[in-house]
């Protein structure tokens, strides 16, 4: 399986094979800004996904998805904040926005819950005070065509999905406080 990971800016990665497969934003420079912040639990953003893409996913790549995991949250088990799936494998790349399910997108993918339980992006709304979270955004390369999971999916089952799936997968973190 090929890993690569951006922090703030700089790639980290390992790998398996002689890929690079990368993940990109043109709106994500090592920070969030209050367009990616969540609006509700006390936060005030925009709630904008950023634009994302991505290069030289492997060959077998059939479909991809992408998710935003926060593991900073006081949970103990971390926070998803975007959860996407069955992006055909032509597709590589996300406008910004793509996570407003009440908006018609331009690409077909299912947006399932999140763990503010609700389908579409949900942006960073750490506590007030606490260090500033990783807001980890990954791009998953899967050898599948599809995930027989609907929008009412939670996280842990595609997450499970995913793990199973994953052939490659590129990760870029940002951070966020409050």
């Amino acid at each position: 399986m090929r890993l690569s990971t951006l922090f703030a800016g700089v790639l980290l990665a390992s790998s398996l094979d002689a890929g690079e497969f990368t993940l990109r934003s043109h709106d994500l420079a090592g920070q969030l800004t209050k367009t990616q912040e969540f609006s509700g639990f006390g936060c005030d953003g925009k709630n904008i996904s950023p634009e994302l893409h991505w290069s030289d996913a492997p060959k077998g790549t059939k479909s991809f998805a992408v998710t935003v995991y926060d593991p900073d949250a006081p949970t103990g088990s971390g926070w998803w904040h975007w959860v996407v799936f069955n992006i055909p494998a032509s597709v590589t790349s996300l406008p910004a926005d793509f996570g407003n399910t009440a908006k018609k997108q331009p690409i077909s993918a299912v947006q399932s819950i999140t763990d503010f339980g609700k389908t579409g992006f949900g942006g960073a709304c750490p506590p007030v005070g606490d260090r500033p979270h990783r807001y980890m955004f990954t791009v998953h390369a899967l050898n599948v065509d599809h995930l027989d999971l609907d929008e009412k999916a939670s996280p842990a089952l595609v997450g499970y999905m995913l793990t199973m799936h994953t052939i490659a997968k590129s990760t870029l973190v940002s951070y966020y406080g409050r």
